[in-house]
């Protein structure tokens, strides 16, 4: 059962990540990957606050199952790292070495810190 927990969450992950990455891609426009960006570091925020908010040392400690649907399906489906590497790659393939080091810079500090807020937000409220 818990793979159809982990599959379900990263139907929804994944249609989520599909769809404000593109609305971003339309609004932002340009070569640098604005939406992958944007996604990695709310799915990063959102995976620390529900792991201190709800893992097994919180009050309000969900099941494991539960833990599973949301942080291994949803925030995996979500989170797009694997994007994320593909198109730092494509940057400095192309020549864009300031654009894939900003990039790659950007995603790693805004995300650890994302992380880390989310936690503390989490963390306050058990």
């Amino acid at each position: 059962m818990n793979f159809v927990w982990v599959a379900l969450g990263g139907a929804f992950g994944s249609v989520g990540r599909y769809w404000l990455s593109l609305s971003l891609a339309r609004l932002a426009g340009g070569t640098f990957p604005w939406g992958t960006l944007l996604v990695n570091i709310i799915g990063c925020a959102f995976i620390g606050w529900f792991a201190a908010a709800y893992g097994p040392q919180s009050r309000a400690a969900l099941s494991p199952s539960v833990r599973l649907l949301v942080m291994t399906g949803i925030c995996g489906g979500f989170t797009t790292f694997s994007s994320f590497t593909l198109e730092a790659l494509n940057l400095a393939r192309s020549g864009e070495w300031p654009k894939a080091c900003a990039y790659v810079a950007a995603s790693m500090i805004a995300c650890l810190l994302g992380v880390f807020l989310g936690y503390l937000a989490g963390a306050g409220r058990s």
